[in-house]
């Protein structure tokens, strides 16, 4: 995620800017149920995954493998009539379990098409099949719901989620927003394949993930058809809406592009995407091959929202990004959505990478060098915002979009990078990318492996830049 560079940002600022589906998912379907959340006591799937900065997000006692959403949303009175049919697979004995959403009125729910009692509590859709799941068992979901969505309000006060716009919507779900539109098994531990399938006015565009399957109109409404096959945590999916222009071609490299445009955007959007395949191609020398069939670019015109995120495959951006947002954005592609977090708190994983991936796109391009960026910044005086926090443990929600996870977090990758030399360097960045690619990753694994890479101890080295507080001593 990036914050707008045409306000001042709702979030705290980076430092610089900010086929049968469920056979294609490349993720060990033990890991994935390992990473589904701890189970409550007895029979009952609990009603968090177990993160400590948001302890509702998630549900244990299951995993979802696949989600297929049909939605219609009218944009003129911002009504959204959704199914959605999430397919799973039980970790523990059920009598009952949890999905997340939050706001909008749901009309029914089965279980493997059998009549499952349901009651609302809170942001917690509390579901009671009419016989228990064993241990293992594969089910289906379906759930019938409507109403108005509206954005979520974030601990740092920012809104995500399904933002309505003046010609349609914004849908941008990190971290909790994906609850606003669909329900969901919300937490990045539990990633799964998606169809979608909206319906928008004619003359509107909907723009989802993955690779776009076909469109048509009719009685004055488009249906888009849209996959990703790929493991995606609900968080980066988006069914972004509105008046968008729309270019389409494949890269060299086989990655099928799909830009959607808000003509207001269009101008200065143009320069930028046209650099897309470069990026791709620059960074899949860097980080590893592509991790995906797809990629793209969702330029709408969203002057309130003050941020772009890397929804996966095709990142939504509030207005035309900079170059270095394009950059930010695509390295997330590898750091954030093919390889997740496993809890929020590391999400230094996720925005310190693609950070530090602006700084070598600039070095390598005739801008200033990675060191000199790092330079200053440690430059800054103690008190300044860089320091006010560790980036390894923020410490709750409320700053996991702050400068110390941003700069900071770049800074621990140069530390690193001049700890070990640029050959262990980059290795370490593609064997990460590589052996947890449509998986997930800890702060911990990340530290052993570049300790195997390089043979050197570095645990003092991630200490000091990712736990210690205040200003390191020396760089």
């Amino acid at each position: 995620m990036t914050p707008s560079r045409r306000q001042p940002p709702r979030r705290p600022t980076a430092v610089l800017r900010r086929e049968a589906v469920l056979a294609t998912v490349p993720v060990a379907m033990a890991a994935l149920l390992a990473a589904a959340g701890p189970a409550a006591a007895g029979t009952t799937g609990a009603s968090g995954a177990g993160d400590p900065y948001f302890p509702l997000s998630g549900n244990g006692g299951y995993h979802v493998g696949h989600y297929d959403l049909t939605l219609r949303y009218g944009t003129a009175a911002g009504h959204l009539d959704g199914k959605a049919v999430l397919t799973a697979r039980a970790t523990q004995k059920l009598t009952r379990f949890d999905l997340d959403l939050k706001g909008l009125e749901v009309t029914s729910v089965t279980v493997d098409r059998r009549a499952a009692a349901f009651r609302r509590d809170g942001q917690e859709l509390v579901v009671t099949p009419r016989h228990s799941l064993r241990a293992g068992q594969e089910f289906r979901v379906t759930v019938a719901y409507h109403g108005t969505p509206k954005p979520v309000t974030d601990p740092d006060g920012s809104a995500d989620g399904w933002i309505p716009t003046d010609d349609g919507a914004f849908v941008a779900g990190e971290p909790q927003g994906a609850m606003t539109w669909f329900p969901a098994n919300n937490h990045p531990k539990d990633k799964s394949s998606y169809d979608f399938t909206i319906t928008v006015p004619k003359g509107r565009t909907a723009v989802a993930n993955g690779v776009l399957l076909g469109q048509r109109t009719a009685h004055g409404r488009t249906t888009f058809r849209w996959r990703e096959t790929q493991p995606m945590a609900a968080y980066l999916a988006t069914a972004t809406i509105g008046r968008f222009n729309v270019e389409r071609y494949t890269t060299r490299d086989g990655i099928q592009v799909y830009n959607a445009v808000d003509a207001r955007e269009a101008r200065a959007a143009a320069p930028v995407l046209k650099k897309l395949p470069s990026v791709l191609a620059w960074e899949s020398k860097l980080f590893g091959p592509y991790p995906f069939r797809a990629a793209g670019a969702i330029v709408d015109h969203a002057p309130s929202v003050g941020y772009a995120l890397e929804t996966q495959t095709r990142p939504v951006y509030d207005s035309a990004p900079s170059l270095s947002t394009l950059v930010h954005e695509s390295a997330h592609q590898w750091f954030g959505d093919s390889v997740s977090l496993t809890a929020w708190k590391d999400i230094w994983l996720n925005e310190g990478f693609a950070t530090y991936a602006e700084w070598l796109y600039a070095e390598q391009h005739g801008g200033d060098s990675a060191q000199k960026r790092f330079d200053a910044l440690y430059a800054r005086p103690a008190g300044n915002a860089l320091w006010a926090y560790p980036p390894g443990d923020p410490g709750s929600g409320k700053y996991i979009f702050g400068t110390p996870v941003y700069a900071r977090g770049a800074m621990t990758l140069h530390e690193l990078r001049n700890a070990v030399g640029d050959r262990d360097f980059f290795r370490i960045l593609r064997t990460w990318a590589a052996e947890h690619r449509g998986g997930h990753g800890t702060t911990a694994q990340f530290v052993r492996l570049a300790e195997q890479k390089s043979g050197k101890q570095l645990d003092g080295l991630f200490h000091t830049w990712l736990y210690a507080k205040g200003k390191p001593n020396s760089a």
